[in-house]
């Protein structure tokens, strides 16, 4: 497996903890969003939507990072399972999930913030107010939920991480940097905590890779 990303890419990181999680062999090539490296000839032929990450499993090219999460489910369910046990409790985990990729991700992505800064004329600390209002609105939502959990637990919802957690833990990532209190989420705190000490995420994390720019032709 090939995996196009960029290394501060919450949706790149998610598909790095969960090849890592199941134990599935892959080869990076970095993509510089920054650099707006997702915009040439060579990753438009990858993904039209000039995003990453971008997984190619044999002669498919997968997008959208939760699509593919539940594509490694399904195409290698041997390994670790990213969502588990009867049809409530899986639904608990996407919806937990969704609620990152879906509330948060969208509005915090780069090149929304490229857009408010460049388009939209907004300046720095404007945008870092924008970044911390939706990421407090969708986290205090979530720290609410699981301090309603009947069975307290290591991970999101139960004894080993779940999708749940694949999303969370690169938000939490994101929401230090842009210096979001987090002393408000003491649940998704602990979360964190237990999933750095698992290889899996540590390995993933953008600290632990190389700064490796590939330019694309």
């Amino acid at each position: 497996m090939i995996l196009y990303d960029y290394y501060r890419s919450s949706a790149s990181y998610r598909i790095r903890i969960a090849l890592n999680l199941k134990s599935l062999s892959y080869r990076q090539l970095p993509v510089n969003l920054v650099a707006a490296e997702q915009s040439k000839t060579a990753h438009q032929q990858l993904n039209t939507q000039q995003l990453v990450p971008v997984l190619v499993d044999g002669d498919t090219n997968l997008t959208q990072s939760l699509a593919i999460c539940e594509y490694l489910d399904e195409a290698y369910p041997q390994s670790f399972a990213l969502i588990t046990g009867n049809p409530k409790q899986r639904c608990v985990i996407r919806a937990f999930a969704l609620a990152i990729a879906c509330e948060i991700h969208p509005v915090n992505n780069l090149r929304v913030l490229k857009y408010l800064q460049a388009d939209m004329k907004v300046d720095e600390a404007s945008k870092t107010q924008w970044y911390q209002h939706w990421v407090n609105t969708t986290f205090t939502a979530l720290e609410r939920q699981l301090s309603q959990r009947t069975n307290t637990s290591p991970f999101c919802f139960g004894d080993q991480p779940t999708l749940a957690d694949v999303c969370l833990i690169p938000q939490i990532y994101n929401a230090k940097r842009f210096e979001v209190d987090m002393s408000q989420y003491p649940l998704l705190l602990d979360i964190d905590r237990n999933c750095q000490a698992i290889d899996a995420f540590a390995k993933a994390h953008p600290d632990y890779l190389p700064k490796i720019k590939i330019p694309l032709k």
